[in-house]
């Protein structure tokens, strides 16, 4: 278990995006978070007192937390510095990155001559089997998105907030290292061996109550030339019940690929449901996301209004405005 309170590490962000790790875990777990720490030209702010390794430390803060996911998911040459500092102040580190902590050999050194532990969050602990494809008993509802970082994961993890209060039986099943992160358990399922992706997703998803609900966490998307591979692993492993789409309104073109606009919403509802027919014949499409964060509430709400219009779904930013809607949606289908 990794311990807790954290200090979220932005080191040096580009943007506030590059630091969704980090916000997942200040907007999920703000008991679990004292502070943060930017070094120089940090373009993210994630609204916490700018801490020192010192006053963090004082603050009673236990596991330094990379907090910034960036692209290949590799730990900066300039971050080593803080990072060995943390350990020789007391902290553990914990990150979801590809490039371990445990393969970069100073902090090895470091972490066993004071006795800290180095947390990889993103390396598979479990020997996951491939894929049968055989129904599951209980239901499952997987965000699917037009890009990378559209608000999946906060999808899910507002309608799991609203089933557990309206007494429903839900679980919300993380799939990646913010998720894992904040729910202390899940599948690092872009560090799963490709034959075996669709295997974990469904055994994180076993057999469960008739009535029970799995809010899958999505990844990456099927129209993203990067990683659309884990999506793909996502709905056949998944086998969903019902799909969320997932949609950000202002993006010019797709997260890191700058030639490659978005999708509409009548494109990914089609694709999503032609490959989840697959595993389910009698998936459906019940409700829309959409991140508004970057539009104002006029702008969110007259925007909302004409996706709702338009694809004849409930339309809502769950984070915004509560995922009332889109569990209202999941209820009427049984």
């Amino acid at each position: 278990m990794i311990d807790t309170p954290y200090l979220l590490f932005l080191g040096d962000a580009p943007d506030q995006l590059a630091a969704k790790v980090a916000q997942g875990i200040k907007d999920w777990r703000p008991d679990a978070a004292v502070g943060q720490f930017r070094m120089e030209g940090c373009k993210a702010d994630m609204g916490l007192p700018d801490m020192t390794l010192e006053e963090a430390k004082a603050a009673g803060a236990k596991t330094l937390v990379i907090g910034v996911a960036n692209r290949g998911g590799i730990i900066s040459p300039a971050w080593k510095h803080v990072l060995t500092e943390a350990l020789l102040a007391g902290f553990d580190l914990a990150s979801g990155l590809h490039n371990l902590l445990r393969d970069e050999p100073e902090l090895v050194e470091v972490a066993k001559a004071e006795g800290r532990v180095l947390h990889d969050v993103r390396i598979p602990s479990v020997k996951y089997p491939i894929a049968n494809g055989v129904k599951r008993t209980g239901k499952r509802c997987l965000a699917v998105g037009t890009d990378c970082s559209v608000g999946k994961m906060y999808t899910a993890l507002a309608m799991d907030a609203e089933m557990q209060a309206r007494g429903m039986k839900s679980s919300f099943r993380a799939t990646g290292q913010t998720g894992i992160l904040i729910t202390g358990d899940g599948v690092p399922l872009d560090a799963v061996i490709a034959d075996f992706m669709a295997g974990a997703i469904e055994w994180l998803t076993p057999d469960n109550d008739p009535d029970h609900w799995d809010l899958i966490e999505g990844q990456g998307s099927l129209f993203h030339a990067s990683y659309s591979g884990v999506t793909m692993a996502l709905v056949h492993g998944g086998q969903p019940d019902a799909l969320i789409l997932c949609h950000e309104p202002t993006r010019a073109h797709m997260r890191g690929l700058p030639d490659y606009t978005l999708p509409s919403l009548e494109e990914l509802r089609d694709l999503s449901l032609t490959l989840a027919r697959r595993v389910n014949p009698d998936v459906v499409v019940t409700g829309i996301s959409v991140n508004t964060q970057h539009l104002s509430e006029d702008e969110a709400t007259a925007y909302l209004a004409e996706v709702e219009a338009r694809m004849g779904l409930p339309a809502v930013d769950p984070f915004r405005h509560g995922a009332a809607r889109l569990v209202d949606a999941l209820q009427a289908i049984g």
